[in-house]
C-alpha cells in the first residue's frame, strides 16, 4: 500500500489534555487523566485512536473514494480523519449507547461534517441498519478489543461485513492489557486472518506521537484482518 508521508505536519495538530489529534479534527471531549467509567469510554480520545489516525494519515493518498465504516467509533477520530482525507465514511457505535452516538454526532458537527452518517450498530446483532449498509472497502476500529466478553460479537459482525465485501479489510489498533487475552481461536473459528502491522512502519513507535506522550507509554499494536482463503491463509 502506498505510504503518503510520515508525521502529520505540526500545524495540523493540537495538544489536548491526554491524547493528541489533528487540529482540523476536534473531538467533542478531552479525556481525563485516569480511566473512565464504562459508560464514558466512547466520549474520550484513547491512545489507540491516535495510532490508527496516524496510520490513516500515512496512507491518506489511498483514501479518496474509499467506502469506510468505523465501528465502536465514540469520539470518531479515525473515521473523521478518513473523511477529511476524502473517504466516504459511516460512523457507528452501539445502538444501546446513546451517549456514544451523541459523541459521534458532536464530533461531526465540530469538524464541519454534519451530514456524516451515524448509525447504531450493536456487535453480534443482525439489525436492519447492519443489513442495509452499502458496500465497504475498509472497516476501522480503535481499541474495540477492550473487553473479552465482546470479542466474539465483534468478530461475528466483522465476519458478516467481510463476507458481504470479500475485498474489504478491518484496520484495528488495540492496547495489550493482558497476556492471557487472545483472539487467535476466534479468528480461526470465523475463517479470518490477521496481519500485524509494526508501528515503526508508519511512524507510530515514538514516545511522542501527534504531540502526545501517551502512545509511547502503552503497548499498542495494529493488525489488518481479512477473510482467510479456502486454504486457510
Amino acid at each position: 500500500m502506498h505510504r503518503g508521508g510520515t508525521q502529520l505536519p505540526t500545524r495540523y495538530f493540537k495538544l489536548p489534555e491526554v491524547a493528541a489529534r489533528p487540529r482540523s479534527v476536534r473531538p467533542s471531549a478531552a479525556p481525563p487523566a485516569g480511566a473512565a467509567p464504562d459508560s464514558q469510554h466512547g466520549t474520550h480520545v484513547w491512545p489507540c485512536a491516535v495510532v490508527l489516525a496516524q496510520y490513516l494519515w500515512v496512507h491518506r493518498s489511498s483514501l479518496p473514494g474509499k467506502r469506510v465504516l468505523e465501528v465502536g467509533a465514540g469520539v470518531s477520530l479515525p473515521g473523521l480523519v478518513a473523511a477529511k482525507c476524502g473517504a466516504a465514511v459511516v460512523l457507528s457505535d452501539g445502538e444501546e449507547l446513546p451517549r456514544c452516538l451523541r459523541s459521534c454526532r458532536r464530533s461531526c458537527l465540530a469538524n464541519g461534517l454534519p451530514r456524516l452518517p451515524v448509525l447504531g450498530l450493536t456487535w453480534g446483532r443482525l439489525a436492519p441498519a447492519l443489513l442495509a449498509l452499502a458496500p465497504l472497502d475498509i472497516i476501522l476500529g480503535s481499541d474495540v478489543f477492550f473487553d473479552p466478553k465482546d470479542f466474539e460479537d465483534l468478530l461475528t459482525t466483522v465476519y458478516f461485513l467481510l463476507e458481504k465485501n470479500p475485498h474489504a479489510q478491518f484496520w484495528t489498533t488495540y492496547q495489550v492489557r493482558s497476556a492471557d487475552w487472545s483472539i487467535e481461536a476466534l479468528l480461526c473459528k470465523w475463517k479470518l486472518k490477521a496481519v500485524r502491522i509494526p508501528l515503526h512502519t508508519f511512524g507510530a513507535d515514538q514516545e511522542r506521537l501527534a504531540s502526545s506522550s501517551l502512545p509511547g507509554r502503552h503497548t499498542i499494536e495494529m493488525m489488518i484482518i481479512s477473510l482467510a482463503r479456502s486454504d486457510g491463509t
